[in-house]
Parts: C-alpha cells; structure tokens; sequence
C-alpha cells in the first residue's frame, strides 16, 4: 500500500529529527528560482529555502543563473531553455552532479542524501551513488514512463505528488511517501475584489488547453487573458490555433510572465481557466490561483480533481459548453475558503515536514534499517536554525561550480 500524505507526515516526530547534508539535483534547463516560466523549478526553490531555514545543510545543483539560501553549484557552463529535454545535457548535468557529490564522500563531508528532480538519468543511475536517492515524480506514469520505472524505480525511494499520479504506478514499483508540490501561501496577495477577465497560463501545448480556454471564454463573453511560453515545438500549434483568435481585447496573450505580475494576474482574474486533457501529476497554476483568492474552473482529470474542490474553490466542468456556464456562478466561491483550501493543504512549511519525514525514513531504511544522520548528529531546532544555515563549510570549496 502506497503511503499517505498523512502517514507520511507523521513518520518521526519534528524534534527527534536530525539536521542532514542534503544535495538537491534541480533540472538544467532553467534557473532556480525561474524567472518567469518553471514549475519544477519554483518547487525546488521553496524546498530549498525551507530545509536550510530548518537547519538543514543544502547544495543545490542547478543551472547557471541560479540563487538559494543553500549553496549553489552549476556543474553545466550554461542553462540550456532551448533544448529542454536534450538527453546530453541532462545526463551532463546529472554526471557531474554525482562526480561533485562522490568527491565530497572522500572528502569527508558526505551527503546524507540526494533529493533529485531532474529527469530520468538521475533514477537511472542512482545505484552508482553511496547515498541513497530521493526521487520526486514529477511526471505522470504513462505507457512511455512506467517500463522505465518498472526498471529502474528500485534504484531510488520514489515520492509521488498526487493520488491520480500513484495509482497509475507500474506493478513492483514502491513509492516511500505522497508529498505535494509547496506555494508559499503569504508571498502570493489575496484580493476579494476581482476585474472582469479570465485567466489561462502554461505551455502552449495542446494537451493544456489554451484552445479550449478560448473557447469558453468567448461562449460565456467575458474577456481572457493567456500567458505563458512557446516552447520549441509548440510553434505551429501556436500559429494555427491560438494566434488567429488574438486580437488584443476580447483574447489577449500576454507571452511569459514572471514576478509581480504574474501573481496580479492571478490575483485579479475572475477565475482561472484549467481545460487539460492530459494526466496532469500535480498543476501548480491552480495551487496559485487559488492561493490568491481566484477561483479555477477545471476539467477534473488527474490531479486537477483534488485540488480543486468542487463547489468549494472553484467547479469541475466536462467541456468548454460547461465552463462556460460555470464563469456565471463564480460570484458564489468565496474567495477567503479558495486560499484557505491551499494554506492547509500545500503551504512550504507543511510539505517540508513530509519531505523531512521521507528523508528520515530514507536514511533508516538505506543500511540495513540502522539510522544513519548527519555527522553532527544535532538535533534542528528554530533556535539554532539561522545560525546553522549560515555556517560554512569545507563543503564550499569542493562544491564549486565546475568549468
């Protein structure tokens, strides 16, 4: 039975854990935190400054032009956001990575573990490490996927992010724990008073749904507002099914947005639109929408049906005809429930609390069931908490970014 997000939560009790030496694996497409665009990358960037706030002592691997409370190592010379992807980078990256984290073990200063989030090269590899490896499944299982994790899951304690997600895990393949994606729930502003536009923000992919939006949005005459990036691949699709219906008023796209005024878009839209037709793992544009008070119409496929709560924080509609006629009844979601429904189930500090209960689970089960910790063994307390993410270590200078 694959463990809950509750029994994950409450493996270890908060003060007998342990301060670690963690190293996070990030992708090497896009900095951390992104500047506009990059889910992946803006969940590594909370966890990261949550684990060092709690004491923890963290490297972060990641592409050039990345900053974090951790220390920050850059083992390619440049981001590559063009070629998301590319299996030479990424197995460049993931190679380098794990050269950085053996040399620290010789060095005398080894990693408790290493929390990957990078791609598929660092699960498949993770046996060559000493340290065990933490995976986030960041991807759905798909018939693409699963025979990859049927061969190679084993390698690295698998940590899901939603229930769709695990119920759709191959045979044999054990998953250690459920742990959300995190949103730093204050950093996002609240508003009641909403302007007259709807909201559509992601990829430029089919599967998301740009199309759809537009649609609905039209049929229920109330102007839209896309954001988000054309990534390679995306360009015809672009041309052919979202361009032609621009025209600057009715249907406005904004292109990528980052900063403040993605979080004002997200605060002043009407609702956010969510039309997928794809397994969605997780969806963070809905967790931020309504983390600032904005109602999400969605489909409810995969993990959009968990997060949004049906007539709760939003509807969930079976196609365009059907959002549509649930933009009329938005004025009936209480804006206050929609980012209260997301403080108590996916603000940083309560999703850290489950990472740190999977590391410690990670960490007794790695040699044999015999707990292994940092060597401080300290005890992470708030008090000492500031002054240990401060210190520096030898660490440091083996760690440093490589030419």
């Amino acid at each position: 039975m694959t463990p809950s997000a509750h029994q994950t939560l409450t493996t270890l009790p908060r003060a007998e854990r342990r301060a670690l030496r963690i190293a996070v694996l990030a992708p090497p497409w896009i900095p951390v935190p992104p500047p506009a665009y990059g889910g992946i990358e803006a969940v590594v960037a909370l966890l990261c400054e949550e684990l060092v706030m709690r004491g923890h002592e963290v490297t972060l691997f990641a592409a050039p032009g990345s900053h974090s409370s951790a220390r920050v190592c850059s083992p390619l010379e440049d981001a590559h956001s063009e070629e998301i992807g590319s299996s030479l980078y990424e197995s460049d990256h993931v190679g380098a990575t794990y050269d950085a984290i053996d040399r620290a073990g010789r060095e005398g200063r080894p990693f408790d573990l290493v929390h990957d989030h990078s791609g598929f090269t660092a699960v498949a590899m993770a046996s060559r490490l000493s340290v065990p490896v933490v995976h986030t499944l960041h991807a759905p299982f798909d018939d693409e996927t699963r025979p990859f994790y049927a061969r190679h899951g084993h390698k690295a304690r698998l940590v899901g992010i939603s229930a769709f997600q695990l119920e759709h895990a191959p045979p044999g393949v054990t998953v250690v724990g459920s742990v959300p994606n995190p949103i730093r729930v204050v950093d996002w502003p609240f508003q009641v008073e909403k302007d007259d536009y709807l909201l559509w923000m992601g990829r430029m992919d089919p599967t998301k749904g740009a199309h759809r939006a537009i649609a609905a949005a039209r049929a229920a005459g109330v102007r839209l507002v896309l954001a988000g990036p054309v990534q390679p691949g995306q360009e015809a699709y672009f041309r052919e099914e979202i361009e032609p219906h621009l025209d600057g008023q009715s249907v406005v796209f904004l292109g990528e947005v980052g900063g403040m005024h993605r979080k004002e878009l997200f605060a002043r839209a009407k609702a956010f639109l969510m039309p997928i037709r794809w397994p969605e793992p997780f969806g963070m544009v809905m967790v931020e929408a309504l983390a600032c008070g904005t109602p999400v119409i969605a489909f409810p496929e995969a993990a959009a049906a968990e997060i949004v709560i049906d007539g709760e924080n939003g509807f969930h509609v079976a196609d365009e005809s059907a959002m549509a006629e649930a933009v009329g009844c938005i004025d009936t979601v209480d804006p206050a429930r929609c980012r209260e429904s997301v403080a108590s189930r996916y603000d940083a500090k309560i999703v850290t609390e489950g990472y740190e209960a999977v590391y410690d689970r990670t960490i007794r089960t790695a040699v044999s069931g015999i707990p292994r910790f940092a060597q401080r063994g300290q005890p992470v307390s708030r008090g000492d908490a500031a002054s240990q993410a401060r210190r520096r270590s030898p660490l440091v200078s083996t760690l440093q970014p490589m030419a």
